[in-house]
């Protein structure tokens, strides 16, 4: 199990609550936690389980994995995905029904695209 980056994920929150326009009281409101215990999560001095981490996401509009990636609880390659859907669920110019469609069509087109391999690159024909 990875271990956490609790300072860089204090950091992060910290940055995307200011970003957000949210008070620590205001966020720790929305995402059902104490102000304090946010407090001591920004600061570094607190290991927020996932659970926690998704209710955060949650109040500041984010996803979930950004916050695990900054977390050090998903692996390094899912912070591409994380930040494209991040990216997709932070905009405020488009509504909550296409952002939505946007994630579905980005979740089809990676399942259909599939991992690529290094014998896929090799299959390739020279040209």
């Amino acid at each position: 199990m990875a271990s956490l980056n609790v300072g860089n994920l204090g950091e992060y929150l910290r940055e995307q609550r200011r970003n957000a326009q949210l008070t620590l009281r205001q966020l720790a409101d929305a995402a059902g936690v104490s102000n304090p215990y946010l407090s001591q999560i920004e600061r570094g001095l607190r290991k927020p389980s996932a659970e926690i981490l998704q209710q955060l996401a949650k109040a500041l509009r984010i996803s979930a994995e950004t916050l695990y990636v900054q977390a050090g609880i998903l692996d390094e390659r899912a912070r591409e995905e994380a930040e494209v859907r991040s990216v997709i669920l932070a905009d405020p110019s488009i509504t909550e029904r296409q952002k939505q469609v946007l994630l579905d069509i980005y979740d089809s087109f990676r399942r259909e695209n599939g991992p690529k391999t290094k014998d896929d690159d090799d299959s390739k024909p020279a040209g």
